[in-house]
């Protein structure tokens, strides 16, 4: 089916610009065009289309499932077609960006193996990533600082307004240096308050699971504790201490391979949380950022398929 030649860009900005603000009021000011003619656009595009892309109500206008199916099209062609206009002015053409919210779930061995990736297919792609707490990292996609969160976040209460995608399952585990004590100690687990114990920051998603394998094992940890979301400082402290680490098992999985690290025999490891990708479907995703997203769907698929790593 060929594209009706009468969707003119100014019927997409004004449908983004709609869908970003939830508002008409609001996208009007931002757009410096009357309420009517934005209506009327809108309009226009809903006839071209033959289906209706807007709710309205009191409370302001919200996207129907055409609407947002429609949204994940129009969005990166617009972005697409304002960057290669800005690149042709400038006379400069700079690389394009994906910036990129990473919890430390997935910081060692997914990210890595996803930016590879797309540099493979992408040589003028500049990935920007930024690590923090699942908290801080969906509030900056919320505002648009972000255009894609990736890792353990489905307990956090910041997710309720994003869409989040489902990549793989992962379970925590306990590790500890090479020649600890605890591996052999016949009375193994029951002692574990007797050591320093690495976990999460408090409030954390991951920190939930990692509390949830001690109650799962009655398990009593140490007081005497780091609270860190560093995969680096996590392991270089466990490596030089009696500490017990509390960790995502991608986060020490090539250490364990490698002997650097030595996994505790708990009988049965935490069944696993759900690592995936978080998007904010009120912004149109930029074509780095679908490019991003099929890669980790890519790689995502071998984890569960247990091709990868």
């Amino acid at each position: 089916m060929n594209i009706d030649t009468r969707i003119k860009f100014r019927h997409l900005v004004c449908f983004l610009e709609v869908a970003r603000q939830g508002s008409l009021a609001q996208a009007c000011d931002k757009l410096a065009i009357s309420q009517p003619a934005l209506s009327k656009t809108l309009k226009e595009l809903e006839v071209l289309l033959a289906a209706k892309l807007f709710e309205r109500s009191k409370k302001g206008s919200t996207l129907t499932e055409a609407g947002v199916a429609f949204l994940r099209y129009a969005g990166p062609s617009v972005q697409s077609l304002r960057e290669g206009v800005n690149s042709l002015r400038s006379g400069v053409h700079e690389p394009i960006t994906v910036r990129l919210g990473v919890l430390s779930t997935v910081e060692s061995l997914l990210v890595p193996e996803v930016v590879r990736r797309l540099h493979d297919r992408h040589p003028g792609l500049a990935v920007s990533v930024v690590t923090g707490p699942s908290a801080y990292l969906l509030a900056q996609l919320r505002v648009g600082e972000l255009d894609l969160v990736v890792g353990r976040m489905t307990d956090s209460p910041s997710i309720h307004g994003l869409t989040f995608e489902h990549l793989y399952s992962e379970s925590m585990t306990l590790v500890v240096r090479i020649g600890h004590p605890l591996l052999t100690d016949p009375l193994g687990h029951k002692n574990l308050e007797n050591y320093p114990v690495v976990l999460p920051l408090a409030g954390t998603t991951i920190r939930k699971f990692a509390d949830g394998l001690f109650v799962q094992h009655g398990m009593t940890p140490s007081r005497q504790r780091l609270e860190t979301l560093s995969v680096t400082l996590s392991r270089r402290y466990v490596q030089c201490s009696q500490a017990i680490w509390v960790a995502p098992f991608d986060a020490v999985r090539q250490d364990l391979r490698q002997g650097e690290l030595v996994e505790l025999d708990l009988g049965m490891r935490e069944p696993g949380g759900s690592v995936g990708l978080c998007t904010n479907p009120t912004r149109p995703v930029t074509p780095a950022a679908q490019w991003c997203v099929e890669a980790l769907r890519e790689v995502g698929q071998e984890y569960r398929e247990g091709t990868y790593p």
